[in-house]
């Protein structure tokens, strides 16, 4: 029986339903006591059986191995009146749905990339999915993806397993629906979703070169990505890429040859000056955005901008205030930035709480450190102690960024930024390694 909106489910507030498959039924629901969304997959009642149980904790335990950043991670697993519970993370649609509008090629080999890295990840584990198709990838802001759903998934023996053909059809290897996946399995289902990416059309069996909008994939790539998808979808599963590993070293050493045909074709050598800018902050999108939550927009220039920044580190705009939302549940009256329910003070700018309080205290997985004088927990980039109000001396630093502000001492992105976002210092900085 399908969940009403504004029912509860434990913790949990139903808000919509947002999937269905053959096993379960996914629904956006909000966290009441991290005060988040999420997405909540609960098996069908009517196919509670030992087998199909076996299926969702196959899934928690293969979830539960995999930790990387496209791969989309279990938040929580449990039973909530006797109902099997699993939550996830709530993203902004499936590449399914985004199949549905047109992808450029920058893009296409954007998502390309990330969906090769989550499957090289799985099977560095000896993971096969079994079940790679664009309804089990999420996407999130900033065009990140996920992989997800590794219900029907195998561990590899040294050899190749005999297993179910469960799968999608349509994106399954020949062998796979005999009952024989392999790694090269799930290369061919996401050489399949490539070709479909890059062309428009999902080729069928038997797979016979050229396939549909093979000329429009040679326009694009001049042959690397004809030869490329050629050897990824072949009907022969000893002719595919033997791993995701391997279909990944191959895809990183064309694209850019693919990328530069691209901008030799184009009628003007001289590209708009905003291009450069635009190509950079996209660049720090893919490979900072979700760390550092630069979720906002600068009021000046637009160059995205995390709650926590004081300073726009594309044109050094004061920003006192914050003019975005925020994850947290009330807003500090001095710099409108979030506050959580249990805080004394700003993280940001000290103010005194104002508004609704809690005398209860509330874990949350983001801190990071706990201050030197009260041992009250911390979020990252904080200025202030919300508990003691005492200023934070921490150097808060950037995981991967290879520079420090010469003024303050936390982490900055020189190659992208043109002043410190915590001080407003420009330019300076200093290697730290």
């Amino acid at each position: 029986m399908a969940l009403k909106a504004r029912s509860r489910l434990g913790k949990y507030r139903i808000q919509r339903r947002i999937a269905e498959g053959g096993f379960a039924t996914v629904y956006r629901a909000y966290d009441t006591i991290e005060g988040i969304y999420v997405a909540l997959k609960l098996p069908h009642r009517h196919l509670l059986t030992e087998d199909s149980l076996e299926v969702f904790r196959r899934e928690i335990r293969i979830s539960s191995r995999l930790h990387h950043p496209n791969i989309l991670p279990l938040k929580n697993a449990d039973k909530i009146d006797g109902q099997l519970v699993l939550a996830y993370p709530v993203g902004e649609g499936t590449l399914s749905d985004r199949l549905r509008r047109r992808i450029s090629l920058p893009l296409a080999l954007d998502f390309a990339e990330q969906m090769l890295e989550a499957l090289a990840h799985a099977h560095q584990h000896r993971i096969i999915h079994c079940d790679v198709k664009p309804d089990n990838f999420i996407l999130f802001e900033d065009d990140e993806i996920q992989l997800t759903d590794f219900g029907i998934a195998k561990i590899s023996a040294r050899t190749l397993i005999t297993a179910s053909g469960s799968g999608t059809v349509g994106y399954l290897a020949p062998e796979q629906a005999m009952g024989r996946p392999s790694f090269r399995s799930d290369c061919f289902s996401l050489g399949l979703i490539f070709y479909r990416m890059l062309t428009g059309q999902l080729p069928r069996w038997p797979f016979e070169w050229p396939l549909p909008g093979h000329d429009i994939l040679r326009r694009k790539g001049k042959g690397e990505l004809s030869s490329f998808l050629r050897k990824a979808i072949a009907v022969q599963e000893r002719s595919r890429f033997a791993n995701a590993q391997g279909m990944l070293r191959e895809f990183l050493r064309i694209r850019p040859q693919v990328l530069r045909e691209k901008k030799r074709k184009k009628n003007s050598a001289v590209q708009p000056a905003g291009r450069w800018r635009e190509e950079r902050e996209r660049e720090f999108r893919r490979r900072f955005g979700k760390l550092l939550q630069t979720r906002h927009q600068c009021g000046r220039c637009s160059g995205p901008v995390a709650e926590s920044m004081h300073y726009c580190p594309w044109c050094a705009h004061e920003r006192q205030k914050h003019g975005g939302e925020s994850t947290l549940p009330c807003r500090c009256k001095r710099c409108a930035r979030g506050m959580k329910l249990d805080w004394s003070f700003c993280a940001h700018c000290y103010g005194a709480a104002q508004g609704p309080r809690s005398t209860r205290h509330y874990s949350d997985r983001n801190y990071e450190a706990d201050c030197a004088s009260c041992r009250g927990p911390l979020l990252p980039f904080s200025h202030y102690c919300p508990w003691c109000r005492r200023k934070v001396h921490r150097k808060w630093r950037i995981e991967a960024a290879h520079d420090r502000c010469d003024r303050c001492g936390w982490s900055v992105l020189g190659e992208y930024w043109s002043c410190c976002p915590w001080c407003g210092k420009k330019s300076g900085t200093r290697k730290t390694r």
